[in-house]
């Protein structure tokens, strides 16, 4: 077996891009029907990634959509490239799709990013951005019959040439995520096909000109777990780097399904990192030359700060729209759903990122839920109400309370924990269990368990994973700790 089994960023942080800017390293990822939008984390070494901002934060850079019909909408597949000073990204909104691609740029990455242009005329996904050297700017994205391309003024957002299809791809399904790239005399274009699932892979062709035409890579495709035994699977949407020493690497995305046949994956689809190797010009990607531990994941988080960690996220809405940290107090939730209500109105959440962790919050005042979803209609929650605690689980038109416990103090956290199955097969497993409760004393006391599958990309659909967050229900309340730790914690008999 060849290839990291830990991604650089865990979590649902797919479809990344890199660019690099003298010894720092930038990369964006998705963030569909999440507010803020484009997470962007900075590295030094490729490996340890910290995030340091979102590039969408802002009501007047992006609009997301709650709901079912919102759920893997909003924002696909950023690119992300550094030219003549300046910080590029670019990326769709498929909510506003019929406005082209939106370019966004900075001279700080950590800092403000600018309200979007649009680059009108230009309809599809997976835009990306290069430069050659005349200062053309080459716009190539994804339609349903392959790569389109134009060349575009990036600061206005106007196409400068019609578009056209320059490949079809090498024959799998569903060509996409296009990325242009230098290298020596020649331009490559990287793809993804086979599409984001188990037949996923990264191919490469090949060209004199940054349109074309294009000579396939005859190992295509370059990067593929499709048909192996290996716990990372649907490798694929990969983008390029070059390392200050002249060297190459690469980020792409990949899942690590668990559990019974068929598998399911449950944190989404996460960013991986390879190396690349040049023979005859082309190149050749190299699994295992970067040793990659396991990221620390593990935060607490008190609220004590005026702003908002940038991990915090909410479906369809502005998550500072209801979330006002009050130093020395904790976070006052503006209230969100009615308690009996099942869709999602203001939750404060972040992704999950382990095979196994635990959450515990903390709420002195107020009726609230800590809960973890895929999307409106597959989640699970420990609900409190006054001070009963309610275990509760939505699986598509099923919403069934499991257990109930009275007597609960605003004292002690409810929580929720997630055990991996990893060891001995069976057919009767999913990925892991989730466990619905509360803590009494520092220990884990279940009030339900439930089968994680149905919280699975498997299961639910869409490009997401897994999220966890509280919300209040029906009226305000006050989150005072919230914290995750990659490990379930001891259980005691409820």
């Amino acid at each position: 077996m060849t290839g990291n089994v830990n991604p650089i960023i865990p979590g649902f942080y797919p479809d990344p891009s890199v660019c690099r800017v003298g010894e720092d390293y930038y990369l964006v990822t998705s963030s569909f029907e999440y507010f803020p939008g484009v997470p962007i984390f900075h590295s030094r070494d490729l490996v340890r990634w910290e995030q340091i901002g979102n590039v969408l934060d802002r009501p007047s850079q992006l609009t997301v959509r709650p709901g079912r019909e919102g759920a893997s909408a909003g924002i696909y597949a950023p690119t992300i490239r550094h030219h003549d000073g300046e910080f590029w990204v670019i990326t769709t909104n498929r909510h506003m799709i019929m406005k082209g691609h939106m370019i966004v740029r900075a001279s700080d990455p950590a800092g403000e990013w600018s309200d979007p242009v649009y680059t009108t005329g230009a309809l599809g996904i997976d835009p990306d951005l290069a430069w050659d050297d005349a200062g053309t700017c080459y716009l190539t994205w994804s339609l349903p019959g392959g790569i389109a391309q134009a060349t575009v003024d990036p600061s206005t957002g106007k196409l400068l040439s019609e578009p056209a299809i320059i490949w079809t791809g090498t024959g799998l399904a569903h060509t996409e995520g296009p990325h242009l790239i230098r290298h020596g005399a020649y331009w490559y274009l990287l793809t993804a096909e086979g599409g984001t699932g188990p037949g996923h892979g990264v191919c490469v062709a090949r060209s004199d000109s940054p349109s074309g035409p294009w000579l396939p890579h005859p190992a295509n495709p370059i990067l593929s777990h499709r048909s192996i035994d290996h716990p990372v699977q649907n490798t694929g949407h990969a983008d390029f780097v070059e390392l200050p020493d002249g060297s190459w690497a690469l980020v792409h995305l990949g899942v690590r399904p668990r559990g019974s046949f068929p598998e399911s994956h449950v944190n989404g689809r996460e960013t991986f990192l390879a190396a690349v190797d040049w023979v005859d010009d082309w190149p050749v990607v190299v699994e295992d030359r970067y040793t990659v531990p396991e990221a620390p994941t593990a935060f607490t988080d008190d609220f004590s700060a005026p702003d908002l960690h940038p991990r915090w996220i909410a479906p369809g809405v502005d998550p500072r729209s209801f979330a006002v940290p009050r130093p020395g107090e904790g976070v006052h939730l503006l209230a969100g759903r009615q308690p009996a209500a099942r869709e999602a109105e203001r939750i404060l959440a972040v992704r999950t990122r382990d095979a196994s962790w635990t959450t515990s919050v903390t709420l002195p005042r107020g009726d609230a839920a800590l809960v973890l979803r895929i999307d409106d209609a597959h989640w699970a929650a420990v609900e409190r109400r006054g001070d009963t605690l309610s275990a509760r689980v939505v699986i598509g038109p099923l919403d069934q309370t499991l257990g109930t416990v009275d007597g609960i103090g605003t004292d002690q956290p409810l929580a929720i924990r997630a055990i991996a199955h990893n060891e001995q097969y069976s057919f009767a497993k999913g990925p892991d269990e989730i466990h619905l409760g509360h803590l009494a004393d520092g220990e884990f006391r279940t009030i339900a368990t439930i089968d994680g599958r149905y919280i699975s990309t498997e299961v639910a659909g869409g490009f997401t994973g897994r999220v966890i967050g509280v919300e209040a229900l029906g009226t305000d309340a006050l989150l005072t700790r919230f914290e995750y730790q990659p490990q379930p914690l001891p259980d005691t008999e409820s």
